[in-house]
């Protein structure tokens, strides 16, 4: 029997997003889009292509200062060049970064009319290092955020699940106050940007919604596997989210050349599987991270497969012992908030 036939998924992308010209040299390029798109349609879902719109400025507002937003605008339109040793933009990285910015919004509104049963949103310049006000890590708007903020003032409750190697700094901060938005990490650390420490829980409101699972170098997903069965899971069941949004960065796979995390594909699919079994209709993806290209390609083909149901095996790959105590030292954090153990 095939479990995903019938499940239909929502591949948003745009032409301008192959404009945003990083340079040769960089690590963050657009080949990455053609990797992430032949892995999503050689995955088991019937997918429906889509455009991604540009996103409303009152909407960048909404996590950005708008300062910040015109600043970056005129910096693009005098020729654009580099905003930080890492993170440069092009003439055409301002309609690739509205459009990256507008293909979640899009995206939700067709998955509540009922249009399919999830989305993949291969766009770039990606999104989670972007601040209020500072482009950073290769992002220029949050995309992610500019979603959820976006839900979060219609009513909903929402989780952003963030599995790229990195931590997703200015998710966090953004949220960091926010009882409706959940924002919880698995990221290698020590590494960049540097926050992401377990005792960041969140504030006021907020405080206990910003969950934090920080790994050493060398883990494997095994220690993912009972990270997830044991906090991010049951963490998620009991918020209940309208909608589970995702960071998914590729850069954890072993096969990545910026980072020392060893995931391979299977452990992409067991985590795609269980959070469409938690927000069925309700699942964007957003493409973050990930330069190894046939690793982006084969990484995303199977978490795609994970959403139509397939619950790939584990690798078996080892772990550090540090890592399974990390795991440890986050349930008891999270423990303070949430009923986990």
């Amino acid at each position: 029997m095939c479990e995903s036939c019938g499940v239909r998924l929502l591949l948003y992308t745009h032409p301008a997003c192959w404009e945003h010209d990083t340079g040769g040299w960089h690590p963050e390029r657009a080949a990455r889009l053609d990797a992430a798109i032949e892995g999503a349609r050689r995955s088991s879902l019937e997918v429906a292509d889509r455009e991604a719109p540009e996103a409303p400025l009152e909407a960048l507002y909404l996590v950005h200062r708008p300062a910040y937003v015109e600043r970056i605008r005129e910096f693009i339109l005098a020729g654009g060049g580099s905003l930080d040793p890492d993170t440069v933009a092009s003439p055409g990285s301002w309609d690739a970064a509205l459009r990256s910015a507008g293909a979640g919004l899009a995206a939700a509104e067709a998955l509540e009319s009922g249009e399919g049963d999830a989305a993949f949103l291969a766009v770039r310049p990606p999104g989670h290092h972007a601040t209020r006000d500072r482009a950073m890590g290769f992002c220029l708007f949050n995309n992610i955020g500019v979603t959820a903020a976006t839900l979060a003032g219609k009513g909903r409750r929402v989780a952003i699940v963030d599995w790229d190697v990195h931590h997703g700094n200015a998710s966090q901060e953004m949220f960091y106050g926010e009882r409706d938005i959940l924002y919880i990490s698995t990221h290698e650390f020590p590494f960049y940007p540097g926050t992401g420490w377990i005792d960041e829980s969140g504030k006021g409101e907020g405080e206990g919604f910003n969950i934090n699972i920080p790994l050493p170098a060398g883990t494997a997903g095994e220690v993912y596997e009972e990270a997830w069965v044991r906090l991010v899971v049951p963490v998620l069941q009991e918020m209940r989210p309208d909608w589970i949004l995702v960071s998914a960065g590729f850069d954890g796979h072993a096969d990545d050349p910026l980072a020392n995390i060893r995931l391979r594909e299977p452990d992409y699919g067991r985590m795609a599987c269980r959070l469409a079994r938690l927000a069925p209709s309700r699942l964007i993806f957003f493409l973050e991270g990930g330069y190894d290209l046939n690793a982006i390609s084969s990484s995303v083909k199977v978490a795609m497969d994970g959403v139509g149901g397939e619950f790939p095996d584990l690798t078996g790959d080892e772990s550090p012992p540090r890592a399974r105590h990390m795991v440890q030292v986050s349930l008891a954090q999270a423990a303070k908030y949430w009923d986990v153990g």
